[in-house]
């Protein structure tokens, strides 16, 4: 199942377990799935920070064999410490967490509150999430950990899911930001929350971030150091130009026009499967505002 997982070093110590956008394959079935038709259609990866005997490893990934992967990688590299963060409540950052069970993991307290809200949908989904192992230390708005000598900081971003939370490594100036930002452009799952979102992502540009490190990305970016702050302009100007044509009736074309002048500058790159993903966003939005 997992014959296309990469695994990626784009820093010292800093791991990417990359899979998906690998044109006609499909790993679980040929018939709809969320595993196939949305994480692994659009690239996913999940991270880990190594320093000497120690690990953190930034959400589970989308199979119990992904996560069996990540967890025999990292201890070829003598790693007998695993601590695990979660991102958020989303299937595909939680399904391998049952190979972490005898681990911390460490989660919002919100996204243990979604994990238990939606416990059986999550376990009888397709694929099964059987069974759904819970985040056992919970946080509320930020959290200091080490990782060996790194410093490494946990904070709640209310983006794409009330949930979110993002791994800060302040030394380096280095954001792991889960599905809070994203390439070609972010999935709206909270189109009521739009408004939140945006104010989020200004607050977040305001960090002093040098290199970002998405869930859902350009495979190659992520091997080479990952994605400039002008990502965050990118998914904040998305969402700005989407809900103001929306709000005024305006006509909304094809993503590879809508984003156009992002993608010509580089902070993103056009990714045809996206298409699908603005198409559900627009939708999404729409039925938000009430619009027709």
């Amino acid at each position: 199942m997992i014959s296309t997982l990469t695994v990626l070093e784009p820093y010292p110590g800093v791991y990417a377990y990359y899979d998906g956008r690998v044109a006609g394959v499909r790993l679980y079935s040929q018939a709809a799935n969320w595993l196939d038709d949305g994480a692994y259609e659009l690239g996913v990866a999940s991270y880990a920070i190594v320093d000497g005997t120690q690990a953190l490893v930034y959400d589970t990934h989308i199979s119990l064999d992904h996560a069996r992967a990540i967890r025999n990688h990292l201890e070829s590299l003598g790693v007998t410490a695993i601590r695990v963060v979660l991102s958020h409540w989303h299937k595909d950052h939680v399904a391998g967490n049952a190979v972490f069970a005898d681990c911390e993991i460490i989660a919002l307290k919100l996204t243990a509150a979604k994990l238990e809200e939606n416990r059986e949908k999550i376990e009888t989904a397709t694929p099964p999430i059987q069974p759904l192992v819970m985040p056992n230390r919970l946080f509320d708005e930020t959290l200091a950990l080490t990782v060996g000598a790194r410093r490494v900081e946990l904070h709640h971003f209310a983006i794409h899911s009330a949930d979110g939370n993002v791994i800060w490594l302040p030394e380096e100036k280095l954001l792991l930001a889960g599905d809070t930002l994203e390439d070609t452009t972010t999935f709206i799952s909270e189109a009521d929350q739009t408004a939140t979102h945006i104010a989020e992502l200004k607050r977040l540009r305001q960090w002093p971030i040098a290199r970002i490190l998405p869930a859902h990305g350009d495979r190659e970016r992520i091997a080479s150091g990952g994605y400039g702050p002008k990502l965050i302009d990118a998914n904040r100007g998305y969402l700005e130009r989407l809900t103001r044509a929306i709000a005024t009736g305006a006509a909304i074309g094809a993503l590879k026009e809508f984003a156009a002048e992002d993608i010509a500058s580089g902070a993103i790159l056009y990714f045809a499967p996206y298409e699908a993903v603005h198409r559900s966003n627009v939708e999404r939005v729409r039925a938000g505002l009430g619009a027709r």
